[in-house]
């Protein structure tokens, strides 16, 4: 097994589960491409692992604010595929 659960399928990358529920928190604030989100104590500590996957997968840049994170475009067809 991957480690992957249930996955989601965008384009070449397949999301994991952690993955998908980073990205929905972006689609419950409505943030759109170059909108930071901030993680912030157990949230940034508990999907920290699926925030540094979704920026090597160029979805999510990494602000220089502590714990502040932005969608790329492909990062919000991302979170739109996400249910």
């Amino acid at each position: 097994m991957d480690g992957y659960g249930e996955k989601l399928r965008t384009g070449d990358s397949w999301l994991s589960k952690s993955e998908q529920r980073v990205l929905r928190a972006f689609r419950q604030f409505l943030i759109t491409p170059g909108q930071m989100l901030c993680f912030y104590g157990p949230n940034l500590k508990k999907y920290q692992s699926a925030l540094n996957q979704l920026t090597e997968k160029d979805m999510l840049v990494k602000e220089r604010f502590s714990g502040g994170y932005s969608l790329t475009k492909s990062g919000y067809a991302a979170m739109k595929a996400c249910e």
